[in-house]
């Protein structure tokens, strides 16, 4: 099972070596991506641990028995597992944004639907209405029809009966005459005979049955009067809602035009706002070119600043191992002069096991300092050779293998310059020893030592300019950033409420185009509706005329009588 821990090392009271090492485990790795805490603070000795630095941070494979399998510095494992959480924050991130995109996109679709839904029930209702209106409509056209039937037969009616009078006048102004010439030939005081009484009688008859029908015409005639305006009163209401209707439809008709209008003045709006869109993408590009070259050119200084570093660096150890030991004061001599020899020994050859384990993992170190070196410089032969649209990965990984060389030549510093204090304390006791011991083997004392002073103060220096220049680039590179970062999150936000001001003039428009259905919809049910009362109307007022007709002649006629 792989386990993080934490090398602890109890230092011996004659140098860095002779210290017993122990692993405290800090955390557990349960899966690929999940750890959890290890409680308590209990340690494991391990002897492996001692070619690490007190403190070091290292990942260790533990069988059930807890024997170590495996053990390596775990520096450049976290960072890529923080690497690898961030870049999984920043996907999560991501995720919830979509997710509450499509919240906010559901939840308006939810609200469209619940809109046409009760638009649908409205237009339902309103064909409902329609419906009754028209079978209303067609009740009374009907009624209007047997009310027409019923004054074209009272007309017919009154008609006969006009013509049954006027023969029953002229027939009694026939036989006035005749009585009147008869009168006339006949002596003074003579009488009428019995048969002219009785055509006269018979006349007169006849005369007042014309009367009496007439005057039986006349109530159905007021009748069917009276039939007529009750229709006419159904007709006007109809008509006023039909003007309603119409009055609804023109203020509808207007409100669709001013929204019509508003709509247009909002795309323009929209219209221009793309154009500063387009001039801030146009910006950040530009930003964009300028950050990649001053990345490149950073990339080249950090690669020459590491360069002149490894070479600064092997040049002090070297001027270190040359000059004067500077850590003599480390080991006490006195002690060591005072100690079994046995015990030197044995000691002296603790240290050299100690300083060969060390020397190995600083040798691996190097090497694999070494192999990250070669892959920045080929990452950075990719990218010179890149299109633009692989060049943002190739350098997200540059940035994570300059951060990762970055990490591990900072940490072989303090190994090599320990490295180098437990090679000074070996000597120091090797000296001892071989003092105590009277060896022929003793080291003389090297001639001819180079001074390298000069040179690793050169160096320094031309480090140090190296590393101004590098901060100098930094600097301009953070300040680039910040400029290129502020530009994407404002073309970030107007592209949001471009996307969102579009959204929501598309949905304006679908609703306008809606609105203008039913608008026009409306105008057809107005003209329909016109159209449906006007024959009726007409119908209606024909017969009126009819009736009306029918009444002065039979007025004429009862006068007439």
């Amino acid at each position: 099972m792989l386990y993080l821990a934490e090398v602890q090392k109890q230092r011996s009271g004659f140098g860095l070596g002779g210290g017993k090492a122990e692993l405290k485990l800090l955390a557990c790795q349960r899966g690929e991506h999940n750890w959890s805490a290890v409680p308590g603070d209990d340690a494991i000795p391990v002897e492996e641990a001692n070619k690490f630095n007190d403190g070091t941070l290292v990942l260790v494979e533990l069988s059930a028995s807890k024997q170590v399998q495996r053990i390596q510095e775990a520096a450049r494992q976290l960072v890529s597992i923080l690497q690898n959480f961030s870049r999984q924050q920043d996907k999560f991130k991501d995720k919830e944004e979509e997710i509450e995109q499509w919240k906010a996109s559901l939840t308006f679709s939810s609200q469209e639907l619940n809109r046409r839904e009760m638009e649908m029930q409205a237009r339902e209702e309103q064909l409902a209405q329609m419906e009754e209106e028209l079978e209303r409509l067609e009740a009374q056209r009907s009624e209007i029809e047997n009310t027409r039937d019923e004054a074209n037969r009272l007309r017919e009616d009154v008609d006969r009966s006009r013509a049954q009078i006027e023969t029953a006048w002229e027939q009694l102004r026939g036989e006035q005459q005749q009585v009147v010439t008869q009168q006339s030939q006949v002596p003074q005081g003579a009488a009428i005979d019995q048969e002219q009484a009785s055509r006269i009688q018979e006349l007169i008859d006849r005369l007042g049955g014309a009367i009496s029908s007439a005057q039986g015409v006349r109530e159905q005639l007021n009748q069917s009067f009276g039939v007529v305006g009750a229709q006419q009163a159904i007709l006007d209401v109809h008509w006023q809602q039909l003007e309603q209707k119409r009055a609804n439809a023109q203020q509808q008709q207007e409100e669709v035009d001013r929204q019509n209008q508003s709509l247009q003045s909002r795309w323009q709006d929209w219209y221009q706002s793309q154009d500063a869109l387009a001039q801030a993408r146009a910006d950040l590009k530009g930003l964009q070119s300028t950050l990649s070259a001053k990345q490149e050119q950073s990339q080249s200084v950090s690669l020459q600043v590491r360069a002149v570093e490894d070479l600064y660096q092997q040049l002090s150890r070297l001027a270190s191992a040359a000059g004067a030991g500077a850590t003599e004061q480390v080991v006490d001599v006195s002690a060591l002069e005072k100690m079994p020899v046995e015990d030197l020994q044995g000691l002296v050859q603790h240290l050299q096991q100690d300083l060969e384990k060390v020397f190995r993992f600083v040798n691996d170190q190097e090497e694999e300092l070494t192999l990250q070196r070669e892959t920045i410089e080929e990452l950075q032969a990719k990218i010179q050779a890149a299109s633009e649209y692989d060049r943002m990965s190739l350098e997200n990984e540059m940035a994570d293998e300059l951060e990762g060389y970055q990490m591990l030549n900072e940490t072989l510093v303090g190994q090599r310059l320990r490295l180098q204090e437990r090679e000074d304390i070996l000597k120091q006791h090797q000296a001892v020893l071989w003092s105590r011991l009277g060896t022929a083997n003793a080291p003389k004392p090297e001639a001819g030592n180079i001074d390298l002073g000069p040179i690793v103060s050169q160096l320094n220096t031309q480090r140090q300019q190296q590393g101004e220049e590098l901060q100098r680039l930094e600097n301009e590179i953070q300040q680039v950033r910040d400029s290129a970062s502020q530009i994407e999150a404002n073309v970030n936000r107007l592209q949001g409420e471009s996307e969102a001001k579009r959204y929501e003039l598309k949905q304006l428009e679908q609703n306008l185009f809606n609105q203008k259905g039913a608008v026009a919809e409306l105008w057809g049910r107005v003209n329909v509706y016109q159209e449906m009362l006007q024959p009726v109307q007409d119908n209606l007022k024909g017969l009126r005329q009819k009736l009306e007709a029918a009444g002065g002649e039979l007025d004429r006629l009862q006068e007439t009588l």
